[in-house]
């Protein structure tokens, strides 16, 4: 068991080790990022349900499809939504390649 996000982050990363697994994870954040912004900007709040779905969707795929294993959701699912918002945001800086 991890004690936190610190500890958790390297198996995250270790966990995404397919560059297309990484690229469904971008994806999916931006496709978030434009559900809740379409939300706002429309004022329909139906919008808000494609931001999980768009996200966890596209991950999953990565997972299932490309990185052959399951999501660090079912088992951590608060460090592994924050590891891909971190991840995402390395990959915005170049820190992680997708």
């Amino acid at each position: 068991m991890y004690r936190n996000f610190r500890e958790f982050y390297p198996f995250y990363l270790g966990e995404h080790c397919d560059r297309r697994c990484r690229r469904m994870h971008f994806l999916g954040s931006w496709l978030v990022i434009a559900s809740i912004v379409t939300a706002i900007a429309t004022r329909n709040p139906w919008w808000l349900i494609g931001a999980p779905l768009c996200g966890y969707g596209c991950a999953w795929i990565g997972h299932f499809v490309f990185e052959k294993n399951k999501p660090a959701t079912f088992r951590h699912p608060v460090y592994s939504l924050m590891g891909d918002w971190v991840m995402f945001a390395q990959a915005l800086r170049g820190k992680v390649k997708v």
